[in-house]
């Protein structure tokens, strides 16, 4: 296999990321697998930073907002994807930090509605304990579940009493 030179790699990967949002890691990652060496990873990152292919905090909005709407995940797992693609936590924080809470709740309320009527459970009690693990599962917190479950639970004694 021809070996890629510096000036063809940067042009693959400058193509890519007007396809898509891509971060510093998957340019990296991909530039591994060329068997192109650290120094010159290092320069066509930075010229393809400095010329705005690549921008990590544009990156993380794009898969916050991605990973929330269309994949249903919470934050912690959210947060995780985005600790594997290297993104530095005070990116990561910022950009979590512009979730507003209704945002989750209106992702996860659908989602139990969803996972209750396939659970079997004896009880109130073992359904919620398999709905709140359904959903830390998917990475929402705890207190994010809670509100959720307290107002499913407002809605169902709101029905019994008709």
């Amino acid at each position: 296999m021809k070996e890629k030179t510096e000036q063809d790699a940067y042009l693959q990967l400058a193509a890519l990321c007007a396809q898509a949002e891509h971060c510093q890691q998957e340019m990296r990652d991909k530039m591994k697998r060329w068997d192109i060496d650290a120094a010159t990873q290092d320069r066509i990152v930075a010229r393809l930073i400095k010329e705005r292919y690549v921008d990590d905090e544009r990156y993380a909005r794009a898969f916050v907002k991605d990973k929330i709407r269309y994949n249903k995940w919470g934050r912690r797992k959210v947060q995780q994807g985005l600790w594997l693609k290297h993104i530095d936590d005070d990116i990561q924080e910022r950009v979590l930090g512009e979730v507003d809470d209704s945002e989750y709740l209106a992702v996860l309320r659908p989602l139990l509605k969803q996972k209750v009527r396939s659970i079997r459970a004896e009880n109130d009690y073992e359904r919620t304990q398999k709905l709140v693990r359904f959903a830390l599962g998917r990475g929402f917190t705890f207190d994010i579940i809670r509100q959720c479950l307290n107002v499913d639970d407002d809605m169902n004694t709101e029905d019994d009493e008709d």
